[in-house]
């Protein structure tokens, strides 16, 4: 399969990008660095740089980003970073990229378990991967040529354990390998419309 990973060189994407690359041809997007440069809060970013890799098998998101703060504190503009970015730029990348997806293809976003768990300090993340599982459900009703999407759904990660420890009191981190599996199982998969949660 021909597979972008939008995120690949992330603490999780490196993970994903290094196991999809055994078998498949992958390329790797970011906004400063991998083999295309994507900008998913931009349209016209998408737009151009799907065109210029044509068609493809399989799309993976594993980046959006959203602001952590006191509710207190945070102004309008501070939530539509989440909604811009993690929330849009992953409707988007679905509304745009499944045009270049051969028939049968996979889209998968991501999203994480503030969703369903939040902690202080989330609440324009856990709005935002809140809504992300309601669109991927919707989604499934309406989706044409075969074209599958899914939304990986992680707690806290291995790999970020000592950087977000703090956040996530008694929070059990989930191995590296588990993460893998999730993002394999919405590719290489049947399942669509599903929110594939990876909690513990």
């Amino acid at each position: 399969m021909k597979i972008l990973i939008i995120g690949g060189h992330g603490t999780i994407g490196k993970k994903v990008a290094d196991h999809f690359n055994k078998n498949h041809d992958v390329i790797v997007g970011g906004r400063s660095q991998g083999d295309v440069q994507i900008d998913i809060a931009d349209s016209n970013s998408i737009h151009s740089t799907l065109e210029s890799i044509g068609e493809l098998d399989a799309i993976l998101c594993i980046a959006g980003e959203a602001k952590w703060d006191e509710f207190d504190t945070m102004t309008e503009e501070d939530f539509y970073i989440g909604i811009k970015s993690k929330l849009m730029g992953q409707v988007n990348l679905v509304r745009i990229g499944r045009n270049y997806l051969n028939s049968g293809g996979s889209i998968t976003l991501s999203t994480g378990i503030l969703a369903d768990d939040p902690v202080p300090l989330t609440t324009s993340a856990a709005m935002v991967n809140g809504a992300l599982h309601s669109f991927v459900k919707a989604l499934e009703l309406e989706l044409k040529n075969d074209i599958r999407v899914n939304v990986v759904s992680l707690g806290l990660v291995e790999d970020s354990y000592e950087k977000y420890k703090d956040f996530f009191p008694g929070h059990i981190p989930i191995s590296m390998e588990k993460v893998v599996n999730a993002y394999v199982r919405s590719v290489e998969g049947k399942e669509s419309g599903q929110v594939i949660r990876v909690y513990e």
